[in-house]
């Protein structure tokens, strides 16, 4: 199967990173087929434009400015976004990618009003996640980034299939030992992927 890899962590050394990796090898080694897209190395431009803006409903118009990437969307049967949680929510260059990449024509089509997917070629969905935040206060404040990969982007994929969701919450008091248990977990999740 051939999987998107979304990163979005601009520092080279970090768990992040590290968490990255451990994704990209346990894919390769279950036999997938990995494109790597590190969306700060590749300095993707999250800023949606006025012109943007103006086409976005012109497909295939919308998709100029962003055509290496829609193309790796559509050429891709699994999706794994890895990326840490800032204020309950995807760092902006994530955010970016989602408003520029998944445009109409792209992710979805209007149909008489009614949103209908494009996105049904992806089988697969999973997310590795750091918050700083415990599981209560990711809770209580409604854990967006979770309802965003379980709801939304579930939805646009296929409503019926699991999504693989993994988070370290409370990374502000994390030990040597969270980490590397973490680590591992994901290491048996994607190999498994």
């Amino acid at each position: 199967m051939n999987v998107l890899v979304l990163h979005s962590h601009p520092v080279e050394e970090s768990y992040g990173k590290a968490l990255y990796k451990q994704t990209l090898e346990s894919l390769q080694k279950a036999g997938h087929a990995v494109d790597a897209c590190d969306l700060y190395a590749e300095q993707f431009d999250p800023v949606l434009s006025r012109e943007d803006r103006l086409i976005y409903h012109d497909y295939p118009a919308n998709t100029d400015l962003v055509k290496p990437y829609v193309e790796r969307l559509k050429q891709a049967e699994g999706l794994v976004l890895v990326t840490p949680i800032w204020n309950f929510g995807f760092p902006a260059i994530l955010k970016g990618y989602f408003d520029r990449v998944w445009l109409p024509g792209v992710s979805f089509d209007l149909v008489d009003g009614k949103v209908e997917s494009r996105l049904r070629h992806i089988r697969k969905l999973a997310a590795v996640l750091t918050y700083g935040a415990t599981p209560f206060r990711a809770f209580a404040a409604g854990n967006p980034p979770k309802k965003i990969v379980k709801r939304v982007l579930r939805a646009q994929i296929n409503p019926l299939r699991p999504v693989t969701f993994l988070a370290h919450y409370d990374m502000n008091n994390c030990t040597a030992d969270t980490r590397a248990r973490f680590l591992e977990k994901v290491k048996t999740a994607m190999e498994r992927f």
